[in-house]
């Protein structure tokens, strides 16, 4: 068979197959449907959504290396005073300074992971495991500690400032979000959280009883595609230690895309400038802390703890890469908030807030540098 026979079989088959269809429908009684009727009065439930037009994209995969630049470093504590059994007292007001030296180097690997368990129209459940190890590269200066102590069975024991260097610390936390709409417009947003931060290692992980919980509460409007505000509350570790505190959220933008907020104060408070489909910029800040368990002073049925917390105001640049894969770039300051200790009776926390007049075990305090973030991220699409 030629080529031309081949293609003027072809043109027969095709021609055949449309007059049969053609056939078919001139044939298809359609009066069959004469009773068939559209239930369109039948009430459809529709439900806020949890975005709104033009905000970053939503993370569920993120790895990131974080880095500060050089600071100095002051600790007022007495290296394992329970050795010596005379506490950790300090004069806050005017804490004498034991340790000095100057940190060269702190930062380290992050993984953050949201990922969708849930997702319907009524109901949302997002879950996520995330993983910050900060690592130091500590210089102590020759006159600290002052006095090195030694532990019962002769050996010395570390100060604060060789712990950091030799260990690091570490935060593993399981979050979970529920979104729950009520309506078109109103929604209740509720976020629990379980830390275990310390100095532990990966291989020998530290009780699980020093997990510390956390938790928020938000009831919002989603006032149409561009705006949505709630208010709430919230149990949180960000400033370190425990306490209860507001939550505002706050996300808009404009109409035409360029400009926006992403706020959920006092966590982080973003102005949004989108360059583009596949690019923007953020202004603003984040507020980082955690309560970290300190092995070597945790004796004798205490808990020893650094309260741990940090504001970052920052510039942020985020670009799509390819497909889901963006890419970003953070740099700004890393602010003290809060570096001090507690020594707990027992593992159970207590409630200090910003007002209450208990007095911290140990009271140290950081220079505050500059700080770079560099980050891949599977987004949602």
């Amino acid at each position: 068979m030629n080529y031309n026979y081949k293609i003027f079989a072809l043109l027969v088959f095709f021609g055949f197959g449309m007059n049969t269809i053609q056939a078919q429908e001139d044939e298809e009684d359609y009066s069959k449907y004469d009773d068939f009727e559209l239930e369109d009065d039948t009430p459809v439930k529709r439900y806020a959504s949890p975005k709104i037009s033009g905000m970053s994209p939503q993370k569920f995969i993120g790895v990131s290396f974080d880095a500060q630049m050089p600071y100095k470093y002051e600790f007022s504590n007495v290296t394992f005073p329970q050795s010596l059994d005379n506490g950790f007292d300090v004069d806050e007001e005017n804490p004498a300074i034991n340790e000095t030296g100057r940190a060269r180097f702190t930062g380290g690997f992050r993984l953050n992971t949201n990922i969708p368990i849930i997702s319907k129209s009524s109901f949302v459940w997002q879950s996520g495991i995330n993983f910050m190890d900060t690592r130091y590269n500590i210089r102590e200066n020759l006159n600290s500690p002052r006095s090195p102590t030694l532990l019962p069975d002769g050996t010395e024991a570390r100060s604060l400032g060789r712990i950091l260097n030799e260990d690091g610390l570490r935060n593993i936390n399981w979050t979970n979000t529920f979104f729950f709409p009520m309506n078109e417009t109103e929604f209740i947003v509720f976020q629990t959280q379980m830390d275990l931060s310390g100095n532990y290692g990966l291989d020998e992980f530290q009780s699980l009883s020093t997990i510390r919980y956390s938790a928020a509460a938000i009831y919002g409007r989603r006032v149409n595609d561009y705006f949505r505000w709630g208010v709430g509350v919230s149990r949180t570790y960000r400033v370190g230690n425990l306490n209860y505190v507001p939550v505002i959220m706050f996300d808009w933008t404009s109409e035409n895309k360029k400009w926006g907020t992403e706020i959920l104060f006092p966590a982080r408070a973003y102005l949004r400038y989108n360059i583009n489909q596949n690019s923007l910029l953020l202004a603003g800040f984040d507020l980082e802390g955690q309560s970290y368990r300190i092995d070597d002073y945790s004796v004798n049925g205490n808990s020893y703890e650094i309260r741990r917390g940090e504001v970052r105001p920052k510039l942020e640049f985020q670009t799509k890469i390819s497909g889901y894969i963006w890419a970003s770039v953070q740099a700004g300051l890393r602010y003290d908030w809060s570096y001090d200790a507690d020594e707990l009776d027992g593992e159970a926390d207590f409630f200090r807030g910003f007002f209450g007049d208990q007095d911290f075990g140990m009271v140290n305090s950081f220079e505050n540098p500059f700080f770079f973030n560099v980050g891949l991220n599977f987004v949602s699409p």
